[in-house]
């Protein structure tokens, strides 16, 4: 399974800088004026998993294979992106092909960084883009047009589901807060709405409000409670709102490209001067696995040590199916041990002696840092 994540938000906030920290290097250009990025820079960067390196020594194998993030830098959006403002809604059709949206806010003040509207206001700056992204959703309803006399049981649900969708987003409710169902959700996914995809906000800060951690963590929650306020919410989902707006990260995107070109192991001694355990690559990647409900099985052997990305409550058969296609279909079992037990055992041939390894069948839900051998008939 890919994970894909775009990386949006109003010109000169940061994203370029970020993107160029994610990747380690400067391949993104980040310059300082609106639309310095043209097309979207497409970044692959890989997955940090120790349990890799160590399943690589008990299998013998020097091939170590994480899973792996694509990154977009998508170019800054501006007030009337939706309309063709800026460069227009041509970026807006970049994001619909993520799985999830990372949203960089600017909270530095730098005078040698000029604001697109020429003040830092992260309450405007967070508005604009969600209405835009809204917009261009409504546009996309907006075209959908109603079934003919013989159209399908499932062309007719979707034209309501449109109308309902319409609806709501018409009063400010992005598609993600509308309560939708398994069937609602595979109809409506063909349209590929850009407020249906999990947001993670980056605040991206200064160096002094980094070290003063605390105070800018309490401005962030006032920033956020603000934003839900905003919205109206009825106190039936207000709960599911504050965990919406609490998927955020802490960083300096320019710090984050000063850590990157530091040996690893010196790395977390340099981050611990701001009370930071990890970069921002590894903190981001994390959250965006969180909000997407993404875990990693693994695989062991000779050839190589490797993790698999699938969703949180996937049965066995189609995880084995993220390795190959026909695995799903030709499933017999899976020979499942808990990473912990694998590590302890040194590998296969104990972890089976002491009864640690579970032979799976098809309704085997598979979970996070399970070391499987699935076995495929012919």
């Amino acid at each position: 399974m890919k994970l894909s994540i775009g990386i949006v938000g109003l010109p000169n906030v940061g994203k370029s800088t970020l993107f160029n920290a994610i990747l380690k290097k400067q391949v993104a250009e980040a310059a300082n004026y609106p639309f310095c990025t043209i097309e979207p820079n497409i970044g692959v960067v890989e997955v940090p998993d120790e349990r890799l390196s160590v399943l690589a020594k008990i299998v013998k194998t020097e091939k170590i294979v994480p899973a792996i993030v694509e990154f977009y830098d998508i170019a800054g959006l501006v007030k009337g992106a939706s309309k063709g403002e800026g460069l227009g809604n041509k970026f807006l059709s970049h994001i619909r092909e993520v799985a999830a949206i990372v949203h960089v806010v600017r909270l530095f003040d730098d005078d040698n960084v000029i604001h697109v509207a020429n003040k830092i206001s992260p309450t405007d700056d967070m508005t604009i883009i969600d209405e835009e992204l809204l917009f261009a959703d409504l546009e996309t309803l907006n075209k959908q047009k109603e079934p003919k006399m013989n159209a399908t049981k499932d062309e007719l649900a979707t034209y309501e589901l449109v109308q309902l969708l319409k609806k709501e987003l018409n009063q400010g409710t992005p598609a993600r807060k509308i309560k939708l169902g398994i069937e609602e959700q595979q109809l409506v996914k063909p349209l590929n709405l850009l407020t249906l995809k999990p947001v993670l906000f980056v605040f991206n800060v200064s160096e002094k409000q980094l070290e003063n951690i605390k105070e800018t963590q309490e401005f962030i929650d006032k920033l956020l409670n603000c934003q839900i306020a905003g919205n109206s919410l009825t106190t039936s989902n207000v709960a599911e709102a504050v965990q919406q707006f609490n998927n955020f990260i802490i960083l300096n995107a320019k710090l984050e490209n000063e850590v990157l070109t530091l040996p690893e192991n010196e790395q977390k001694e340099y981050l611990k001067q701001f009370n930071l355990e990890d970069t921002g690559l590894n903190r981001l990647i994390k959250k965006s696995y969180e909000i997407l409900g993404l875990i990693s099985f693994l695989t062991a052997g000779i050839i190589e040590a490797r993790a698999w990305t699938i969703k949180k409550g996937t049965f066995a058969p189609q995880a084995a199916a993220t390795i190959h296609t026909d695995f799903e279909k030709k499933f017999i079992k899976a020979d499942i041990v808990t990473y912990k037990d694998f590590v302890s055992c040194n590998g296969w041939v104990r972890a089976r002696e002491q009864g640690k390894v579970i032979s799976a069948g098809r309704d085997n839900i598979m979970k996070d840092g399970d070391v499987v051998e699935f076995k495929i008939g012919a």
